[in-house]
């Protein structure tokens, strides 16, 4: 892509830092960074080389130097972040999930349709060449009728109560952190589903502590899903289709390898093994400079209805475990 396109980062926790490590890794200009305090940008600014350091939100948006924002809060602040990035006309990358709920993510969807700007959720497993060999494979009907998808996504975190992971304060919670993957990688094969059935229960600060989840899809696709913040799972993958299936290794949401069979002696057809430079989160920042050089209003890989629909999935689980947000 272009390097003139010029990135500014909102937000200096952790996930901002992986972002622009894969940033500086791959050539993506990065010119400012915004915090909540001079001292905190500095920092950041510092230890990445980004000249220009802003004490505000605000002033980052203001900043002409900046073409897209990449923001980088907790779950509650996201719809505050991108709609403020937004109203100063700058093109957005919001961090996973997209909002903390379904009413936030139409919100932001239409604001940015009306400021004519692209915001795209940095669901970044979306991006990844392994991700897009697996699409490939299945549009050319290796697999035949796609019928199931069986994904984990469960992790062994900190149990410190405060941890944002356990707080209701910061959308904490194993779904809205971790179940959003399966999830978004459901609707990315099937659409969105019918109907959603989950199971779980919830930790003593009232998140949720582990859900089971199934959806139904159009056409009868099944999705069968699993995420928990306080197990360390296999985190891996399976699609089947009615000629063939591919078994994603561990861990399947990141840049992995992959094994295809097919026909009745599910005979290997193919083992995909490539690798790439750094995380790979470059590749979502890569994706939304490709939709602004082309003058796309959204991207197809992750259209802002898609990450709506994701959030609306997340809420119904949530309401079915009773999982409510204060301000909710």
């Amino acid at each position: 892509m272009s390097t003139e396109f010029r990135w500014g980062i909102l937000g200096t926790g952790w996930i901002a830092e992986m972002f622009v490590t894969d940033l500086r890794a791959t050539g993506i200009e990065v010119t400012a960074v915004g915090s909540r305090s001079q001292q905190s940008a500095d920092a950041f600014g510092s230890r990445f080389d980004i000249a220009s350091r802003h004490a505000s939100y605000e002033a980052l948006v203001a900043d002409p130097e900046v073409d897209a924002v990449y923001v980088a809060t907790p779950h509650p602040m996201h719809a505050a972040n991108a709609l403020l990035a937004i109203a100063a006309g700058k093109h957005v990358l919001v961090e996973k999930p997209f909002t903390l709920n379904a009413a936030e993510a139409a919100e932001v969807a239409e604001a940015a349709r009306r400021a004519g700007v692209v915001v795209i959720e940095a669901m970044w497993t979306r991006f990844l060449p392994s991700m897009v060999r697996i699409r490939d494979i299945i549009a050319a009907g290796t697999l035949g009728e796609v019928r199931t998808l069986i994904a984990d996504h469960d992790q062994l975190l900190p149990s410190d109560p405060e941890h944002r992971i356990n707080n209701p304060a910061l959308g904490g919670g194993a779904l809205l952190d971790l179940g959003v993957y399966p999830v978004s990688f459901a609707v990315d094969l099937f659409g969105a589903p019918v109907a959603v059935t989950a199971k779980g229960d919830k930790t003593a600060t009232g998140v949720d502590r582990q859900v089971a989840l199934i959806l139904e899809h159009d056409g009868g696709a099944t999705s069968v899903l699993h995420t928990a913040l306080d197990t360390q799972g296999a985190n891996t993958a399976t699609i089947v289709g009615t000629e063939g299936r591919i078994e994603i290794d561990s861990v399947w949401y990141e840049q992995t390898s992959f094994t295809v069979y097919a026909g009745k002696g599910s005979e290997v057809v193919e083992r995909y093994d490539e690798t790439v430079v750094s995380r790979g989160m470059q590749f979502q920042a890569w994706e939304l400079e490709r939709v602004v050089a082309e003058g796309r209003g959204e991207s197809e890989l992750l259209p802002l209805d898609e990450s709506v629909a994701v959030m609306a999935v997340l809420d119904e689980a949530r309401r079915q475990v009773g999982v409510v947000y204060p301000g909710e």
